[in-house]
């Protein structure tokens, strides 16, 4: 362990290359015929589920070659479609 110590909060040098490597994801966003999937869900859900219920999730599809996200927006689109009151 190094005896030199940091003061709690101060920020080490930043390489300028690395810091806009980071900074680079701020930029506006480029036209594209696609919209964002970050544009289109904004909202974070947690669902508590059993093992046994994800590893059936994720083997299903894995199956389809999608991902869960995808399969599970899927369901929850056909469930709670839009034009429902």
């Amino acid at each position: 362990m190094s005896s030199r110590r940091m003061p709690f909060g101060q920020r080490p040098s930043a390489d300028p290359s690395l810091e806009a490597w980071v900074r680079q994801g701020e930029a506006a966003p480029l036209p594209s015929a696609e919209p964002v999937k970050a544009d289109i869900y904004t909202a974070r859900m947690t669902l508590d589920v059993t093992p046994e219920m994800r590893a059936r999730i994720k083997v299903a599809a894995f199956k389809r070659g999608r991902t869960v996200t995808d399969v599970l927006r899927e369901l929850l689109e056909q469930h709670f479609p839009e034009d429902q009151p």
